[in-house]
């Protein structure tokens, strides 16, 4: 029973159906719920720092259980799209209504979206890759497979990495730059492949193009079936997932930094290098994505056995509450910057 904890992660999805099955207040049920009662249940849970021992590690990664939690995430959030995109189109839906909406939705596919996506990203199979990237498809997103295996996890905490937040560098500041940055750098990161097996830019390997094209063909479906205000509904839903990731990118390196040898190269990627949080709550929310200094250590590894590393900076609180804290960026900086390792302030 341990093992399903992770069914947890569901809360979210169900909260979001509750407020289009009801309306009313209850839109901001999903907002409320992920921002207000789990940063309040992660304050009354302790901090679990146990890791695993080689025997239960082993067993779970025998336990197909885990991987299928993940892949339950792909009928789970294209069935809430068609869900809420078939509400909207017939109801007559309140601005405040419609916006409550469009925050639930997008908060869904931030967390069984995208946070799910990069979990199988990362993974060897194909099938689950194919799960990774079609869940990155309702948030626009498509690309972020490209920059963050290529791009993100070779520069991780170097100025040359766009997903990671500068030092007394605002949350908003860098939705800005960490959003456009990366874009650019998985075209620069694909031309790079492209060149390097002498194909041209028109190649049916060009990713890139697929995710335009993809993206596209997505949006254009539902404009036709849907009409202009259900896509704009889906477009903004979209945006408030990729922000909740942007969000979860500013707190992961925040004012980290790889120090340079002699020789003018940066020091491989440790431990030291990601903000770890063990809040139990944010842990299963988020299937271990708080225990990241673990998941760059080794990014092949699975999240249900990722480790606590006494290196690693710990955040004082779990990353839901963080990402409310980085809204305020005076409150961010006095409780952070006294965290970040003074060797790299001074770079």
């Amino acid at each position: 029973m341990k093992d399903l904890k992770y069914l947890a992660a569901f809360s979210i999805p169900i909260c979001a159906f509750i407020g289009l099955n009801l309306k009313g207040s209850w839109v901001w049920a999903t907002p409320i719920y992920a921002f207000v009662c789990i940063p309040v249940l992660e304050l009354i849970f302790p901090v679990d720092t146990e890791n695993d021992t080689p025997d239960v590690v082993e067993n779970k990664l025998k336990n197909r259980i885990f991987d299928w939690l993940l892949y339950l995430n792909l009928p789970i959030v294209f069935g809430l799209i068609a869900y809420a995109l078939t509400v909207v189109s017939n109801s007559v839906l309140s601005t405040n209504e419609f916006v409550g909406l469009i925050f639930s939705l997008g908060i869904v596919l931030g967390v069984n979206g995208i946070n799910v996506g990069h979990e199988l990203g990362h993974r060897q199979t194909t099938n689950e890759r194919f799960i990774g990237k079609a869940l990155l498809l309702p948030s626009l997103y498509m690309h972020f497979y490209i920059e963050h295996n290529y791009g993100h996890h070779l520069h991780a905490a170097t100025p040359e990495d766009p997903a990671t937040a500068r030092y007394n560098q605002s949350v908003y500041s860098f939705w800005l730059t960490s959003t456009f940055r990366q874009y650019f750098s998985a075209w620069r990161i694909q031309n790079k492949l492209l060149k390097n097996q002498k194909l041209s830019f028109f190649s049916i390997k060009n990713d890139m193009l697929w995710y335009i094209i993809i993206q596209l063909m997505y949006l254009s479906i539902l404009g036709f079936l849907f009409g202009k205000s259900v896509l704009l509904f889906a477009i903004l839903s979209g945006v408030v997932g990729f922000i909740l990731l942007e969000t979860v990118n500013y707190i992961e390196h925040y004012g980290l930094l790889r120090l340079k040898a002699k020789s003018g190269r940066y020091e491989r990627v440790k431990e030291m290098h990601s903000w770890n949080s063990n809040h139990v709550i944010g842990r299963i929310v988020l299937y271990e994505l708080t225990r990241h200094s673990d998941h760059h250590y080794k990014s092949s590894k699975k999240y249900q056995v990722l480790d606590c590393h006494d290196e690693s900076p710990q955040m004082p609180f779990g990353y839901p509450t963080s990402m409310v804290l980085a809204m305020v960026p005076p409150l961010w900086f006095k409780i952070m910057n006294k965290r970040v390792p003074k060797e790299m302030v001074l770079q």
